[in-house]
């Protein structure tokens, strides 16, 4: 009885993970740059003896309690849509922009820029843009950026280059919940990307299939809730049995 207990228990709570995630893909589908995250279950055996041999299991042995095996992002990238705005800058191709906030810096695919009280080229929300000298600065919304990230001022003067980095390891990025990146320990280096001025790359969620998902998802969350249910009244009615005995 305890075993379905456990099998449903940790259902549902896959399944609200599942689902958080879903939710948080469809909220952010208007996002610039902004890329879905998908929950992938494993079972608790077979992650266990997975990191205890460093091997593979047979597909359908271990137990049926569910887990979080990781989260996967999906990094390919979104379509382009034209803006005509000199402050949206579109990436294509690998890569981050560098944001910089009270020296916390994050990546990220949002190109919809601005321009900050002080003329610096900001993120709204989260920070400023990062050349490769440091925040750059911009006189006007005459400014031209040229495809390998170099920015010019209306007179021609070159205020610098943007700061298109990746990480040598994906795996280290942590997705916040604005479509930001944080990095964890791993090396970056130089993206190979090309910045197109007055575009915007879309995120990458597929609305129709996030719904069909959520649908899938609430109900499997309810059929691990009825499951828990009538396992609880199984005990209680074993109880009552014994009792009688």
């Amino acid at each position: 009885m305890f075993s379905g207990f456990y099998t449903a228990a940790s259902g549902m709570l896959m399944n609200q993970r599942k689902l958080d995630a879903s939710a948080n893909n469809m909220a952010n589908q208007s996002t610039p740059g902004y890329q879905a995250k998908t929950v992938i279950a494993s079972t608790f055996e077979n992650v266990l003896l997975r990191q205890q041999s460093g091997q593979e299991i047979q597909i359908g042995s271990g137990s049926p309690i569910s887990i979080v095996s990781e989260e996967a992002i999906d990094f390919s990238q979104g379509s382009f849509k034209e803006t005509n705005r000199s402050y949206d800058i579109a990436l294509q191709g690998s890569g981050f922009f560098v944001i910089e906030n009270n020296g916390q810096q994050y990546f990220t695919r949002n190109g919809n820029f601005d321009r900050d009280e002080q003329g610096y080229l900001v993120l709204r929300g989260i920070g400023r843009v990062q050349g490769e000298n440091g925040s750059i600065r911009v006189d006007n919304a005459f400014f031209q950026v040229t495809s390998n990230g170099s920015v010019f001022s209306e007179k021609g003067t070159l205020l610098g280059r943007l700061r298109i980095e990746e990480p040598v390891d994906y795996n280290a990025l942590e997705q916040n919940v604005n479509g930001t990146y944080t990095v964890g320990n791993t090396q970056t280096r130089r993206a190979n990307a090309t910045t197109k001025q007055g575009w915007l790359e879309q995120s990458n969620v597929d609305l129709s299939q996030e719904m069909t998902n959520a649908m899938s998802i609430q109900r499997a969350f309810q059929s691990c809730g009825k499951a828990l249910t009538l396992v609880d009244q199984m005990n209680q009615k074993t109880a009552g049995e014994i009792g009688r005995i």
